[in-house]
């Protein structure tokens, strides 16, 4: 039986087993939402005396999902037993998809990522060979990793643009009118899939395991090729009425009758993203200005790369006037979410967050100087901590919060 069998209340469908079945649950749930606990603190919570509690915890510990963590102290008499709920009991996958490459990472049950690769080689293309060819490194993955399949819980895969969470569709890549994206690839995987948004799902990795300490409303920015934003309102992800909340730089800003790759004029990203700064870098270029960094056209990606590591290691001048150009930009533009949502915290992600001050001390000055002073007085800045991994860390949190959260709350 796996875990989510355990907790699922509707697998048991006997009489007679349903009201230890029950206590099982229960003991698994409050080591799972309260963190470890001894046999009197399970039997006091629970309402239930200590030797039946006990012979439960015994069981569980038999079937692998209970763990004895030793001894603890007291104050005098015989020192009792803490227990914990087994890491190795039910795992969570976690799948951001790039342009050029895809990263996957392993979870279990405390956290802690078991397996992960941040760097796979994988070329993003709407095509049925460019999905199965994603689907086999996803099963090579498991394959490769220590963990049993039968011991997953379920997959959240994170792709950019237009995602229905909810019905499971991807706008933007792989699009079938006919099928939900995770049923076909569900069908692959031979696992429960869930698609998210990335920027949503980096912006909840934030909240579970990164920069975020109590905060509760909250605003992610993901400031890399593109731009967009996740929020957090009340300690959950906010999607808005159809789910496609979070399209910032899609918002029609300059009027410079630049093409955006939405295909509109004048959106936000035309001035402010990875792909504007190469254009804005070959534009200085072209004009005369000089530069350490050699572009290297074969690749819009290692273009956009390049300019950044010239600004961060070579702290040449051109890149890091550009940067600081857009991240002022950006914090002019940022003051009104800021104005409009009045957030606990805003945090600034993706691969210009690697720029550290030369991105982080404009933005900081522009929001000072273009949102209302109560406002920005109240709210706090911050870099994103969890860096490249924030993606698949966030789709691990997505998955465990779509498929055990509930189960547990029942």
């Amino acid at each position: 039986m796996s875990l989510k069998d355990l907790l699922d209340v509707s697998k048991d469908k006997s009489l007679s087993g349903q009201k230890w079945h029950m206590l099982r649950q229960s003991i698994t749930k409050r080591l799972l939402s309260g963190g470890n606990a001894t046999i009197a603190e399970l039997s006091t919570e629970l309402q239930s005396s200590v030797p039946t509690v006990t012979k439960a915890v015994h069981e569980l510990l038999v079937e692998g999902y209970v763990v004895d963590m030793g001894k603890i102290t007291n104050s005098g008499g015989r020192r009792p037993s803490l227990y914990s709920i087994n890491p190795t009991c039910a795992y969570f996958l976690g799948v951001e998809v790039g342009i050029s490459s895809m990263s996957i990472g392993l979870q279990n049950i405390k956290n802690e990522l078991v397996s992960v690769d941040l760097g796979t080689s994988f070329i993003l293309e709407n095509s049925q060979k460019s999905l199965l060819k994603f689907c086999e490194l996803i099963n090579s993955f498991i394959e490769d990793s220590s963990v049993e399949k039968k011991m997953i819980v379920g997959v959240c895969i994170n792709f950019s643009g237009r995602i229905n969470s909810m019905e499971g569709f991807s706008y933007n890549y792989f699009f079938s009118e006919n099928r939900p994206l995770n049923e076909i690839i569900s069908e692959q995987l031979d696992l429960p899939v869930h698609l998210e948004n990335d920027t949503r799902a980096m912006a909840f990795g934030e909240y579970c395991e990164g920069v975020v300490d109590d905060e509760q409303n909250i605003i992610f920015v993901n400031y890399s090729w593109g731009v967009a934003i996740g929020m957090i309102t009340d300690g959950k992800l906010y999607y808005g009425k159809s789910g496609y909340s979070g399209e910032f730089g899609h918002s029609t800003i300059f009027n410079n009758e630049i093409m955006c790759q939405c295909g509109k004029l004048g959106c936000l990203e035309t001035e402010i993203s990875g792909w504007s700064l190469i254009n804005q870098f070959k534009d200085a270029i072209n004009e005369g200005k000089l530069s350490k960094v050699v572009l290297d056209e074969s690749s819009s990606t290692l273009q956009h790369n390049a300019i950044i590591a010239g600004a961060v290691n070579l702290e040449d001048t051109l890149c890091v006037d550009l940067v600081t150009q857009q991240s002022e930009k950006m914090g002019r533009y940022l003051s009104i979410l800021l104005n409009i949502f009045n957030p606990d915290l805003l945090v600034i992600g993706g691969d210009f967050a690697q720029l550290g001050d030369y991105a982080l001390l404009p933005i900081q000055s522009a929001l000072k100087k273009y949102s209302l002073g109560l406002v920005n007085r109240d709210m706090k800045l911050k870099k994103s901590t969890l860096g490249r991994r924030a993606g698949v860390i966030g789709a691990c949190c997505v998955i465990k919060e779509k498929m055990l959260f509930p189960l547990i709350n029942n």
